[in-house]
């Protein structure tokens, strides 16, 4: 690991729209493989990554559901849209050189290994990324929710949140935030430059409660943000 990296182990959070790039509907080939070269700088610097996404690019298992769908189902469906974008930030990832595991929460052995939390911590301390799929695998539950267990599992030391509607963060020195289509480049930038190393004290899941520090990014991926306005809600 880096020498001035403050976390040694991470869980990325990014919201389905984060692989939008400039559509309104599914997955930018461009935009996905622009944030996984932002990954991959960030895990050079020896950071292990884990990573859940949502699947609002596709579908939300709420929405779905008020159109007379049984919410369930729609929830369901709105696990496979997980498991869409998973793949595709796998493939991405892997086009350059990151070697990427998928694991999903739901049975679906022909594109992705079953979720097995000891599985998980072995491929993320051999440098692996991770990228968790299909949420908790249950309904009724959102990949928020699943971001919290799976960081909780494997022993993450912060959640990073890159989600839609979520302040941006500051620069370095916390004079403004950062906003916009640049957000992602100054972040990851910042991080690179402080090696993740963030100011204020963490709690992270060795304590006895087991709570993981929220950060909140931008409307994409945002690796180490600068100090958040405000954590992202539970």
């Amino acid at each position: 690991m880096g020498a001035n990296a403050k976390y040694k182990r991470v869980l990325l959070k990014m919201s389905g729209e984060a692989l939008l790039g400039d559509r309104q509907f599914g997955i930018s080939p461009k935009y996905v493989r622009y944030l996984a070269g932002e990954i991959k700088k960030v895990r050079d610097l020896g950071v292990e990554i884990a990573i859940v996404i949502g699947g609002g690019n596709f579908m939300r298992g709420a929405a779905v559901a008020e159109h007379g769908i049984e919410r369930a189902t729609a929830d369901y469906m709105g696990m496979l849209a997980m498991v869409i974008n998973a793949l595709a930030l796998q493939s991405q990832l892997e086009s350059l050189g990151v070697p990427t595991r998928v694991q999903s929460a739901i049975t679906i052995a022909e594109v992705a290994e079953p979720y097995i939390r000891r599985r998980a911590i072995h491929h993320l301390e051999r440098k692996n990324v991770v990228i968790f799929a299909a949420g908790t695998g249950n309904p009724f539950f959102t990949s928020d929710t699943a971001a919290a267990l799976r960081a909780a599992e494997i022993g993450a030391d912060v959640i990073l949140m890159g989600k839609n509607a979520v302040d941006g963060p500051e620069d370095d020195e916390g004079r403004e935030e950062v906003r916009g289509a640049d957000a992602p480049r100054r972040a990851g930038e910042t991080a690179r430059r402080h090696g993740c190393d963030r100011r204020g004290s963490r709690r992270g899941p060795q304590d006895a409660d087991h709570r993981v520090r929220p950060l909140a990014g931008g409307r994409v991926a945002s690796f180490c943000p600068g100090r958040a306005r405000r954590h992202a809600r539970p």
